[in-house]
């Protein structure tokens, strides 16, 4: 029985890359080989100046092939993490454009997505990203088909959210290319029962994400999660979930030990920091997507509730 030919993954760590999303991505591919008792996957780790590079939580990864040993490589994977939107150096970029015009498939964990958008990669591909990172990978590139998921696995690009998705995502390319047995075992050696579809959702589950699993106060938080922009006012979402103002009050406090004012308050604050670190959008329009009616009152509440100025904020990038 012939063996089958070994296939040569590269992994291109960018500084600040997720070291779990890395680790999740590697792994499946040497239970493979170990569950087939065959060489099915080969694996080289890269980076762009040839030295380690420390992941988010600080530790090294040192490659163990220099930049322009490619000549090989089957797939090309960009571990990405924190601090990737920083990134962009036309040297990498044209060098994922050469792994693509010969032929290399590529992939993303994370925000590495952003990185192959960038260097013009994924125009004709669906995409995915980590959801702290989807908002403003869509201003960005609002002509790409950004699904959210998972994973996508879409000829010969993948991407996935990073984290565990990471697992899920080398597994189910172990399962095309090899077998959904083989896959399910490699899985199995990491705990992990059952490989994720893409189309389940990154984020928890709101009643687990609040410990609360009260149905109208969960819909009265998915509203409000929904309308940052269009600001509703607690009449209004106590309409459309048939609640009185004084019930929704009452469900706040017993189970959130907060007003429905001050919870919503927080959740737009919380979404203004994340669009003041993850994208470029101006103060005034991250406001204004915030549902504030002005930056000096926008400015105030982020001040009071995180102790920094919107634009200090952003300065400690």
């Amino acid at each position: 029985m012939t063996e089958p030919k070994t296939q040569k993954i590269g992994f291109l760590a960018v500084p600040q890359f997720s070291m779990l999303s890395f680790v999740a991505a590697l792994e499946p591919l040497r239970a493979a080989n170990r569950l087939s008792e065959n060489s099915l996957y080969e694996w080289h780790i890269f980076s762009q100046d040839n030295q380690p590079v420390a992941a988010s939580n600080g530790l090294p990864v040192s490659p163990d092939r220099q930049f322009d040993e490619t000549d090989d490589i089957d797939m090309m994977i960009v571990v990405a993490g924190i601090g990737t939107t920083e990134i962009r150096d036309k040297k990498l970029f044209e060098w994922l454009r050469q792994l693509s015009r010969r032929g290399v498939a590529l992939g993303a964990t994370s925000t590495g997505s952003l990185l192959l958008a960038r260097a013009r990669l994924l125009s004709n591909h669906r995409c995915t990203i980590h959801w702290e990172n989807k908002e403003s990978f869509e201003e960005e590139f609002p002509g790409l088909n950004i699904t959210g998921e998972l994973y996508e696995i879409d000829s010969n690009i993948m991407t996935c959210s990073g984290g565990l998705a990471s697992l899920d995502m080398m597994c189910q390319k172990i399962a095309l290319e090899h077998g959904g047995d083989l896959a399910m075992g490699c899985a199995e050696q990491f705990i992990h029962p059952h490989i994720r579809p893409a189309n389940e959702q990154q984020r928890m589950e709101l009643q687990f994400r609040h410990n609360t699993s009260h149905p109208r106060l969960i819909k009265v938080i998915q509203l409000m999660q929904n309308q940052t922009e269009e600001i509703l006012t607690c009449t209004e979402i106590g309409e459309k979930v048939g609640l009185s103002t004084r019930q929704m009050e009452r469900l706040f406090r017993t189970y959130l030990s907060t007003t429905p004012n001050a919870f919503y308050m927080q959740l737009r604050l919380e979404r203004a920091k994340h669009l003041l670190l993850q994208s470029t959008m101006s103060i005034t329009q991250i406001a204004t997507a915030c549902g504030f009616n002005s930056t000096s009152y926008f400015t105030r509440c982020y001040t009071r509730g995180f102790g920094l100025t919107p634009r200090q904020q952003r300065q400690k990038l």
